[in-house]
């Protein structure tokens, strides 16, 4: 026929080295140092979500259902907040830091100078796809850096949406995102960044370090974890449960890395906290939660298997006190409730990441805080007590990335 169809272009390391190139350019240019540059980058990520609003909410319910209340207050409302604190800031950040000089160089002075590290890449997930995407370039941008962000192909909607939008808001000269799979991410990895950031698993958390080590690229890496909820006796149970609730299937329906994993109590107190989350759930999400708008779905099918396999397990498929319903076709899983799960089962060994919620039981609530120390540190860890001295005891014996006592996500809130 004569016509051509034109190869769409392939993103390898070839393609890599040279965006590097022209970013490696764009910084020695200084341009990302300025002040005026940071701002400017900050407010238009600012004008980006109040613009884009619409546009954000679509693409989360495309990607996980996400429901829109959610997506607005815990993906853009935060990477808002996230923004004006660095407005706030950045000034100060910038600012050289006075040393102390000892009498054997009297009379100098000494000062400490924040400076950019270079050309960064941050390699995103799926689960909070916006603001996970966002926020540590929020950190780049401040700091002065160009950046490259790699959105999570598990969402394609949101990573579709950043790669088109984020040009023409941000400086695309120093900016970049580069959408793709393994052979992107791949590619991206062979070249030397000055520092790399990643959210995700453990697995790829390896890779990513083995292949930063190469070039002795300091790596930050967001991981997720078995997150304890230990509940005692002599609470108010129905506001425990509750917060217990938003911080586990309001939060992404368990797709959250600080989503309480599971729960320990007492064998004692274990039925009572079960007749406590039937009675709240209904509430929360009606009588068939498979037909609520309120839970997002789960993201793909390979998450569903791996969710299914859990509950298929021998050791654990009749330990199932509430939900267990699933729809495979629209990718959802009923809010689970499994009490006295052995814990040597698989649900057990491998972070959970979903709406499945094990109560594991213990002779006395101080038994728990072994428990936990004995496996992975989580990455947040809660306590629901009145008791004083138990409280100090958990602070004292439990190690996590965050512990929070009466409530459960709410330290992702507090800035530091």
């Amino acid at each position: 026929m004569g016509s051509e169809v034109e190869e769409e272009k392939v993103f390898d390391a070839e393609a890599a080295s040279s965006m590097m190139e022209k970013l490696r350019e764009s910084f020695s240019s200084g341009r990302t140092r300025s002040y005026e540059w940071r701002v400017t980058q900050l407010k238009n990520i600012l004008r980006f979500c109040d613009e884009r609003e619409q546009d954000i909410v679509d693409a989360l319910r495309k990607d996980l259902s996400k429901p829109e209340f959610e997506s607005i207050i815990y993906e853009i409302a935060m990477l808002k907040n996230s923004c004006k604190v660095a407005l706030t800031e950045l000034k100060h950040w910038m600012l050289p830091e006075k040393a102390k000089t000892s009498m054997t160089t009297y009379p100098s002075s000494a000062e400490i100078v924040s400076e950019p590290l270079g050309v960064v890449l941050i390699i995103s997930a799926w689960n909070y796809p916006f603001l996970l995407s966002l926020d540590p370039v929020v950190g780049a941008i401040s700091a002065g850096n160009a950046v490259v962000l790699k959105p999570s192909e598990i969402s394609p909607a949101s990573s579709s949406l950043l790669a088109k939008l984020i040009p023409e808001y941000l400086d695309s000269s120093s900016i970049k995102v580069v959408e793709g799979a393994v052979p992107e991410t791949t590619a991206l990895l062979e070249q030397k960044w000055e520092k790399i950031f990643y959210t995700g698993n453990g697995r790829v958390g390896r890779i990513v370090m083995a292949a930063a080590a190469k070039h002795l690229t300091p790596v930050v890496l967001e991981l997720g974890g078995k997150c304890p909820a230990v509940v005692d006796s002599g609470i108010d149970l129905q506001i425990a449960v509750r917060r217990i609730m938003v911080g586990k299937w309001g939060c992404n329906n368990g797709q959250a890395c600080i989503s309480t994993d599971h729960i320990i109590t007492t064998k004692d107190y274990a039925p009572k906290v079960v007749d406590a989350l039937k009675h709240e759930l209904e509430k929360f999400y009606g009588e068939n939660p498979l037909e609520s708008t309120d839970l997002s779905r789960i993201v793909n099918a390979n998450h569903f298997a791996r969710l299914t396999k859990f509950l298929d397990d021998d050791k654990v498929s009749g330990k199932i006190v509430h939900g267990g319903e699933r729809d495979k076709g629209n990718l959802k899983i009923s809010p689970t409730i499994l009490l006295d799960v052995p814990r040597d089962s698989l649900i057990m060994n491998e972070e959970i990441f979903g709406p499945l919620l094990p109560i594991l039981t213990v002779d006395k609530v101080e038994d728990s805080f072994d428990i936990i120390n004995s496996g992975t540190k989580p990455l947040a860890a809660y306590l629901f007590t009145n008791n004083k001295k138990l409280k100090q005891q958990f602070v004292a014996t439990v190690s996590a990335g965050g512990l929070v006592i009466n409530d459960t996500t709410v330290h992702v809130n507090v800035l530091l």
